[in-house]
């Protein structure tokens, strides 16, 4: 989620959650983070999302922030456990960088002799070090945006031919998405509309706890509602996220 004004992500992270077991068999692990500030308030559990004491918190806490990453794992390379959990967190140019991946790369191996190094197993993690790793070698400081994403669509085509790489990347600044496969994503602005979740019987009447000048961008693998039109990525496509809308760069 990307939105111009700190919004708690309760609503979507029911329906997300119901796919770790119940509508789907994402159930090795889940993790969801919440940039506030220049913090990152980060939850990751080993078990199952529709399980997960820490689940449950996340759902009955109403925690605001205008960039989150949520994730809920089946594991393809890596055992479960702690360590290979989505979102994984790294520090580039003082500022905390958030990563979760939905694919699998086949015989990626990049050599990790720089600052970046994998704490679990996954192939995911190994992006995320590499992406790092590349992106701090062409910049000592913070580029801005347009060159930053620039250099995003120059070193993920490298990755992604080693097979499925569907991620979200966020400085808390902006939300970058990366389609392999599959995503979409949705803009709720005014006027707001009552959205009915797809996997669980749960609905929200967005009018009612919004006000005219919020704007909220949700990217996911698949739609998470029944009653709204959701916009799907290109194979392929990179799409940068400010303040809930897409940008053009």
């Amino acid at each position: 989620m990307n939105c111009n004004t700190p919004t708690d992500i309760v609503f979507s992270f029911t329906g997300f959650a119901t796919r770790a077991g119940r509508t789907g068999e994402h159930t090795d692990g889940f993790g969801i983070a919440f940039f506030e500030g220049s913090g990152v308030r980060l939850f990751v559990d080993h078990q199952a999302a529709l399980d997960s004491p820490v689940a449950e918190l996340v759902k009955n806490y109403p925690i605001k922030s205008c960039n989150v990453i949520a994730h809920i794992r089946k594991a393809t390379q890596g055992p479960v456990m702690l360590a290979n959990c989505h979102p994984f967190q790294r520090e580039l140019w003082g500022s905390y960088w958030v990563f979760a991946h939905n694919g699998n790369l086949v015989d990626f191996q990049p050599e990790q002799r720089d600052r970046y190094l994998p704490v679990g197993t996954t192939d995911s993690e190994r992006a995320f070090c590499f992406l790092l790793n590349e992106l701090r070698r062409r910049f000592p400081q913070r580029p801005a945006l347009p060159e930053l994403t620039t250099a995003l669509r120059e070193i993920t085509p490298g990755i992604a031919r080693h097979g499925t790489f569907n991620y979200m990347l966020s400085d808390g600044t902006a939300l970058f998405a990366h389609c392999s496969t599959a995503l979409s994503y949705i803009v709720r602005q005014y006027p707001f509309a009552t959205a009915e979740l797809r996997d669980e019987d749960m609905k929200v009447d967005f009018s009612a706890v919004t006000t005219p000048k919020d704007r909220v961008a949700v990217i996911v693998t698949e739609p998470l509602t029944t009653n709204e039109t959701w916009t799907a990525f290109a194979p392929g496509e990179l799409k940068v996220f400010v303040e809930g809308e897409p940008q053009a760069m």
